[in-house]
């Protein structure tokens, strides 16, 4: 079968399409035919070594943790959608044929594959991630499916910290992005008046989503309006912390996917209260997703395709940090396979 694997941080260059032996599911795992997974932001950190700058000693852990040569197996790929091809003996909670989605995060597996075995359960969850799967929502496609896990998994988690209510005022920094596009339609179905913050030329995509107002960033500050609002999001890490707190109302909520000890520390010191760190999937939370996207309440945004044999140049697409939504890789399988 075909595998994408990297031995060093670099360019998308790295990344190397090999033939590997096809694995088969221990006792407690299923065998997933892969066909759809995606490029993140998270595949492009670990691929290249650019770490965000928590502290400037997390940037250097986080290079020495994820290293390729520390990992059991040298696969990116952290969501995936497929069909299950086979079931170990003590699964029960899938069968041969079912079509799934899920997340593939922890650190001895990657998506960039044909074939993946996973737990059908987790067998436990870790700062690193785990794997979570589900049956996948019938009315997508497995490509759309294979947007939904991260991002939207990411946006729930956030908003759920947040507890973000019907009537409260919410801004998403960042509103075009897998877990902004996700944030954006989750937050109104909360109930939440939101405000999407994006470029110009994604300002129709974030307003599709069901954004109240959109404010295209390189024309506008949001901060130096009036507005102000119970929570911003900051989907990308680039918003200052002074300038959020002059937008969040009293003892309003900033919430952040990017860890940043200076804004930790200074919300402890101020009115308002700064909420980060990594969300755990759940494959409770992925079943109340697939339930959403069913009722038609929530979509993935998809900006590109490429096959698995183009995974370089959708690297280097993602790399320049402006797609829409997300980045979809369609993986073929010969009948030989």
């Amino acid at each position: 079968m075909k595998v994408v694997i990297y031995t060093k941080y670099g360019s998308p260059d790295v990344l190397e399409l090999k033939e590997v032996e096809k694995p088969t599911p221990k006792d407690n795992e299923i065998l997933v035919k892969v066909h759809a997974v995606t490029v993140t932001a998270g595949d492009v950190r670990m691929r290249s070594g650019k770490f965000p700058l928590v502290g400037g000693i997390g940037w250097l852990l986080a290079r020495i943790m994820f290293r390729p040569k520390k990992r059991k197996k040298n696969i990116l790929g952290m969501e995936l959608a497929g069909e299950v091809e086979s079931v170990g003996k003590d699964a029960k909670l899938f069968k041969n044929g079912d079509p799934v989605f899920g997340t593939t995060t922890g650190l001895s597996s990657g998506s960039y594959t044909e074939y993946i075995c996973t737990p059908e359960e987790p067998l436990s969850t870790s700062m690193f991630g785990s794997n979570v799967v589900a049956l996948k929502p019938t009315n997508m496609t497995y490509m759309e499916a294979a947007a939904v896990p991260i991002g939207g998994l990411t946006a729930l988690h956030f908003l759920r910290k947040g507890q973000v209510q019907s009537g409260q005022k919410v801004l998403i920094y960042g509103a075009s992005g897998s877990v902004g596009t996700f944030a954006v339609q989750l937050a109104k179905h909360l109930g939440a008046e939101v405000t999407g913050v994006c470029s110009t030329t994604n300002l129709e995509l974030v307003k599709s989503l069901g954004a109240d107002k959109v404010i295209d960033y390189t024309k506008e500050d949001f901060t130096k309006s009036d507005d102000t609002y119970d929570v911003i999001f900051d989907t990308v890490g680039k918003s200052s912390f002074s300038d959020c707190k002059k937008s969040l109302k009293k003892k309003g909520l900033l919430l952040e996917i990017v860890p940043r000890m200076s804004h930790l520390i200074r919300g402890l010191w101020s009115s308002i209260n700064v909420i980060t760190g990594g969300a755990k999937e759940k494959a409770e939370d992925l079943i109340f997703l697939k339930e959403l996207i069913e009722a038609g309440k929530i979509k993935s945004a998809i900006d590109r395709r490429y096959p698995l044999e183009q995974i370089a140049e959708a690297h280097s697409y993602v790399d320049k940090g402006h797609k829409k939504g997300n980045v979809v890789i369609t993986v073929e399988h010969n009948n030989t396979t």
